[in-house]
C-alpha cells in the first residue's frame, strides 16, 4: 500500500521555481547550511527540484564543452 497523500502534499508546496533553481545551484557547489537545507526540504516542490537539476546538469555540460572548445581553439593546449 502506498502513501499518495504525502506525495500530493509535497507537490503542492509553495516555493517558486526561482527559489528551487537557487537551491539547486547552491547544492551543485555543495555549500548549504543545515538550517537552509531543512527549510528547503519543507518548502521545495520535488517536481521543480528534478526539473531544476536537469536544467543545471545541462548547463554544466554546455559550459564544459564551450570551455574545452575555447581552450582547444585558442592554442593554449598545444
Amino acid at each position: 500500500m502506498t502513501n499518495d497523500g504525502g506525495l500530493r502534499e509535497a507537490v503542492r508546496r509553495k516555493a517558486s521555481f526561482w527559489q528551487t533553481l537557487r537551491a539547486v545551484a547552491w547544492s551543485f557547489f555543495g555549500v548549504r547550511k543545515s538550517a537552509e537545507y531543512e527549510r528547503d526540504v519543507a518548502q521545495l516542490n520535488p517536481v521543480h527540484v528534478i526539473v531544476a537539476g536537469v536544467i543545471g546538469a545541462l548547463l554544466f555540460i554546455v559550459l564544459l564543452v564551450a570551455l574545452v572548445d575555447w581552450v582547444l581553439s585558442s592554442g593554449i593546449a598545444r
